[in-house]
């Protein structure tokens, strides 16, 4: 099969309004001489979905961190939603491998922990409607006074997934959210994920090192070289929306997996 016009070399995403850009972003750890990331130019639009691979130490945390507003770039501009990022922002999901559920609250008090910590308890407890709503979501409605211990790996993603989408950011950074789970739950999580990007017109950018989630999630699948960290190619996805996990037996999709494969196989080029 023929996958024409999939790779780029500077990739600059969907058509749609422009939401987080990224310009000659460089990453420099002067303290232990570390060349991190070298001129990173990304620009993802309203509603795409972006995932980044590549080998461990390639700079694909210090990226998201970057993107977070929890580093700051050595050169180069980030720029969501037309402002500069300089800090960490409230138009900003982030969510990590573990989803870190306080134990001691349940799972709609832990939904509304940003807003507490932001605005104060009795914003939470007006914003408990809508942390409702969202375990309502992802399926875990009856389950808004459970505790964590009495929740499944799965489960208590779903309740970060929420607590990252209660203060509706503009754009989802994740950094690998299900790696810690079994493949089953994992690959039921990712059509989670999908669904509720879809529902929310969401932009999101995923970090991962799992090829086939990146190609079943993803509308732009970049790799990046070993460090200093660049993007050195680009795919882009062409599969029909909303994908399905049958979708991974099916030829095209395996010669997805294939082309990114043997681009990390040979150091992206590079």
């Amino acid at each position: 099969m023929t996958m024409e016009n999939t790779l780029s070399s500077l990739p600059v995403g969907l058509e749609g309004r422009p939401v987080f850009e990224l310009r000659g972003v460089s990453k420099t750890y002067k303290r232990r001489n570390v060349h991190a990331l070298e001129k990173i130019d990304l620009r993802l639009t309203e509603g795409s979905f972006w995932a980044v691979i590549g080998s461990s130490g390639c700079g694909k945390s210090t990226l998201l961190k970057i993107m977070t507003g929890l580093l700051s770039p050595s050169e180069g501009s980030v720029m969501l939603s037309g402002k500069p990022v300089t800090g960490p922002r409230r138009d900003i999901g982030m969510m990590f491998q573990q989803p870190t559920l306080f134990p001691w609250r349940t799972a709609v008090e832990n939904v509304v922990l940003p807003i507490e910590i932001r605005d104060g308890k009795k914003a939470a407890l007006e914003k408990h409607k809508d942390a409702k709503a969202l375990l309502d979501l992802v399926g875990l409605k009856g389950f808004e006074q459970v505790y964590p211990n009495e929740l499944s790996g799965g489960m208590a993603q779903r309740v970060a997934i929420c607590r990252m989408l209660i203060t509706e950011p503009a754009v989802l950074l994740l950094d690998e959210p299900f790696s810690a789970l079994d493949e089953l739950s994992r690959d039921f999580m990712d059509m989670e994920l999908q669904r509720i990007c879809k529902e929310r017109n969401a932009t999101t950018f995923l970090v991962t090192h799992s090829i086939p989630e990146a190609v079943i999630l993803s509308d732009m699948v970049s790799v990046m070289s070993p460090r200093p960290g660049r993007i050195a190619a680009t795919v882009t996805i062409d599969l029909p929306r909303p994908r399905t996990l049958e979708m991974m037996t099916e030829p095209r999709f395996a010669a997805y997996v294939k082309q990114i494969r043997e681009l990390l196989d040979k150091g992206a080029f590079l």
